[in-house]
């Protein structure tokens, strides 16, 4: 059987990337077809693919071994652009794009969630940086196991610390660990946009920011301030934690951020003695506001002690357990999130070029 060109191309027109829910053809090139069906093709997702490149590939291979093809060679080229913001934001120069974590209200895992998120998109081949923006009760430090305060070269920016190879700062850095932040709003966001445009984050695909919990002044200014291309929001099923999660959802649409995703945190309970399963804060709750806002439904993570100690160490799950159940959920969060992103609209400033108008005097 003789494979043409066409018939690749109508094979990569009709199989999906599991991780964007869209044919593989968007983003292929180069395809190349031998006298012995060796297919070989170039894959140019705009999401990182590092460690999960086989999983991601598996439909495509499959897909050609029931065409016919004798061998194939699929080359992964991420391609990881900058995407749009809001208008009359000032982007930050080296950071493509800046992804908020946000939740309604406190003590749903957003944390522990942002930083298990960047941690797996860094595994990816991405480069990854995490800004702590909860100014009054910063937990990034702890949770990547940093301590100690940025240094600074020039008496005017910031270093940012390194922990498990993400870059990161924090007020946390900057004072005591018992000392609280008795800041009004205006200082707040004053003290969140240095830390955001004075640190020397260098080039990076994603920063992703630790919001502040809830809905209110801060929330709202720093989404309004900072050059968000997008936002993911963490909730547990139970209705009350769904509820202010709405309201997050709504603040986003207000400021024309867009919602990459619903992350439903502590989802299940299983037993570490039996096996039980249980549903400790009801079932399926995010999964019905993602319907509700048609918003993607990135995934659930489950109640698990590991999380919680692994987290208390300083070496989250993605990195204390890297092969584990939980820490394959947040890969797959991570890789529907950046997908997510990478479908939206990219920035065109900069791509076209600048329009001069010149009055020209007319020779007398």
């Amino acid at each position: 059987m003789t494979i043409s060109a066409d018939d690749i191309k109508g094979l990569l027109a009709r199989t999906i990337d599991p991780y964007s829910n869209r044919p593989y053809g968007e983003h292929v090139k180069d395809i190349a077809i031998d006298a012995r069906s060796h297919v070989s093709l170039t894959f140019m997702p705009g999401y990182p693919i590092g460690l999960s490149k086989t999983r991601m590939l598996e439909p495509l291979s499959v897909a050609l071994e029931a065409l016919g093809v004798a061998s194939q060679e699929v080359r992964v080229e991420p391609k990881i652009q900058t995407h749009a913001i809001r208008a009359g934001v000032q982007r930050v120069p080296g950071i493509k794009n800046i992804i908020a974590v946000a939740s309604g209200k406190g003590g749903v895992g957003k944390s522990t969630t942002a930083v298990n998120l960047a941690l797996a998109l860094l595994d990816e081949g991405a480069a990854v940086g995490l800004l702590d923006a909860d100014i009054y009760g910063p937990s990034v430090p702890l949770l990547l196991g940093l301590d100690g305060r940025p240094e600074t070269k020039d008496g005017k920016t910031m270093q940012p610390l390194v922990g498990h190879g993400i870059k990161c700062n924090s007020i946390g850095f900057l004072v005591e660990a018992d000392t609280p932040a008795i800041w009004r709003g205006p200082m707040v966001t004053q003290a969140l946009e240095q830390l955001l445009r004075q640190t020397n984050w260098g080039e990076l695909d994603y920063l992703i920011v630790d919001m502040p919990p809830g809905t209110g002044d801060i929330a709202l200014t720093l989404a309004q301030k900072v050059p968000v291309s997008g936002a993911v929001i963490v909730s547990t099923p139970q209705d009350i934690a769904l509820l202010d999660a709405r309201k997050g959802v709504r603040m986003f649409e207000k400021v024309s951020v867009p919602v990459l995703g619903i992350v439903e945190n502590m989802a299940v309970h299983v037993c570490t003695n039996c096996g039980h399963i249980e549903h400790l804060f009801g079932q399926g709750g995010a999964q019905r506001m993602a319907d509700e806002f048609q918003v993607p439904f990135l995934g659930q993570l489950p109640l698990a002690l590991s999380i919680r100690v692994d987290a208390d160490a300083g070496r989250p799950t993605v990195v204390a357990a890297s092969d584990g159940v939980e820490a394959t959920l947040y890969r797959q969060i991570s890789h529907r999130l950046a997908a997510r992103l990478a479908s939206l609209p990219k920035d065109m400033a900069g791509k076209f070029p600048s329009v001069v108008v010149e009055q020209r005097r007319t020779p007398q």
